[in-house]
This record gives C-alpha cells, sequence and structure tokens, in this order.
C-alpha cells in the first residue's frame, strides 16, 4: 500500500472537515446529491469525450499504481550487478554471459543484455533501449494525463454546479431561509470541484508523473550499465559512472546503510 497516497487523501478531507466545522458550516451540507452528480458524474464524462476507450481501460491499473508500492530494483544493488558483469566480459568474454540473462527478471535488462551478447552493434542497441524507454514515457504520460484533464475539468464543474443552484435559489426569494439554504448549497458543488481537482486528480497526476520518473532513471542506469558493459569499460568506472544516478551521501553506503539513511529522510 502507497502510504503516502492514503495520508494525504484522509488529511485532505480531515483539513475540509475541521475547516467547515470551525467556519461554523455542517457537515450535513456535504451530504447534496445533486453537487455530487454534477461534479462527479460531470467530470467522468467530460474525461470519456476526451480520451479514447483504450486508454480509459487502463484506469484501474492507474489507480493501482497511486495506491499501490511500486517495488523497483535497488539502484545501488543494480549498479553492482552491472560492475560484477563487467568484470565478467572483461575475463571470460561476452559470451560468458549468457547464462546471466537467463536469471534476469526485469525484461527491459534481459533484453539488453541479450542483445550485446548476441553481438548487436552499440549504436543499435542504444536506439532499441532509447525507444523502449520513449515509449514508456508516452505510456505513463498518456495515463498521467487523464487525471490532469480531470484535476481541469472539475474545479469548472465545480462553478458550473454553483450557477445551476443559484438559478434554482432565485426561485426561493420570498421564503429567506429558503433562499439561503439554496445558495449554501450551490456553493457545494464549487466545494466538491475544487475539493476532487486539486487534492485528488492533479496529486494523483503528479504522483503517476513521479513514479514515471523513478522508472525512466532506472531504464537508464540500465542501458548506460549495458552499454558500458558492451564497451568493455573496467568495473570501476562503470560504478563511477553510474553512482552520479545516487545522492552523494549514498555513492559510498553498503546498500542496507543506504536504504536506512534514505528512510531517515
Amino acid at each position: 500500500m502507497e502510504k503516502s497516497s492514503v495520508i494525504g487523501i484522509v488529511l485532505g478531507l480531515v483539513a475540509v472537515g475541521v475547516g467547515m466545522v470551525l467556519k461554523g458550516a455542517s457537515l450535513v451540507a456535504l451530504f447534496n446529491p445533486a453537487a455530487l452528480m454534477i461534479i462527479f458524474a460531470g467530470t467522468a464524462a467530460a474525461i470519456f469525450i476526451a480520451f479514447p476507450m483504450d486508454e480509459l481501460k487502463k484506469l484501474p491499473a492507474l489507480f493501482k499504481i497511486i495506491f499501490k508500492e511500486t517495488q523497483l530494483i535497488d539502484k545501488r544493488d543494480l549498479i553492482r550487478q552491472l560492475s560484477e558483469w563487467a568484470l565478467t566480459a572483461r575475463r571470460e568474454g561476452l559470451l560468458t554471459l549468457e547464462e546471466k540473462v537467463v536469471e534476469i527478471d526485469d525484461p527491459f535488462l534481459k533484453k539488453g543484455m541479450q542483445m550485446i551478447v548476441d553481438g548487436g552493434e552499440a549504436t543499435y542497441v542504444q536506439q532499441v533501449l532509447d525507444e523502449e524507454i520513449a515509449a514508456m514515457e508516452d505510456r505513463h504520460r498518456a495515463g498521467a494525463l487523464i487525471f490532469s484533464q480531470a484535476g481541469t475539468y472539475a474545479p469548472t464543474l465545480g462553478v458550473l454546479g454553483a450557477v445551476i443552484g443559484l438559478v434554482a435559489a432565485l426561485g426561493n426569494l420570498k421564503d429567506i431561509d429558503a433562499l439561503g439554504h439554496s445558495i449554501a448549497a450551490a456553493f457545494i458543488a464549487t466545494l466538491f470541484g475544487i475539493f476532487s481537482g486539486y487534492v485528488l486528480w492533479h496529486p494523483f497526476a503528479n504522483k503517476l508523473k513521479r513514479k514515471s520518473q523513478q522508472e525512466v532513471e532506472l531504464k537508464r542506469i540500465m542501458m548506460e550499465g549495458i552499454l558500458s558493459i558492451q564497451a568493455g569499460f573496467l568495473p570501476n568506472a562503470i560504478e563511477e559512472k553510474l553512482l552520479v544516478y545516487l545522492p552523494m551521501n549514498q555513492r559510498n553506503l553498503k546498500p542496507e546503510e543506504a536504504a536506512e539513511d534514505n528512510d531517515n529522510g
């Protein structure tokens, strides 16, 4: 479970709820079916119009990414593994790495290593791996865009909900009590629109972008390592080259120390 996503949503709900109470507003006002319908059904309608069905089918998987902690290869372990392969390749030749390729779980790393073992040219290998990364970035960008657009539509629909509510309120001009209630209800749609847009949809999009950046960075490390092994670089040179992807305070630490340092901020 991605704790930060859950904590953020809970804090957002608490902030709005407590804020309303402190301002003297009743939480009962939030239970407004019309406002909920306008904002959430309206946002869903706009998203269906804006994106093809093939992309919208990926929404369950996108929510899973947002709320499930991503298990990525530890960078330090990856760099060490690439360095060991480089040492093996220099001592015994690239073909000896074929046995190692079978044991690799990551498809991108496995593909790249298989290509250099098979004798692919460096420019061709780099081109293929670059295209793989670019295609992955495009897929991730399309997923994040769905939530970014939802975050744009929702606040505007909140204004639409307020206008509809005010139109209804105009019918109660002779009844002051009913007029006040109608005006308050009208702005609940605006509240839902702003809340969902800036506390849910835009942050969801940002989380997907950040996770994409982390995965792309990992793929870059793999590609640089693969090409360096093929070029016959010394293991120490490869490690020094790839350590630039780690924070300065983690470059000379053992994996468990680096993880502990990372947890401590």
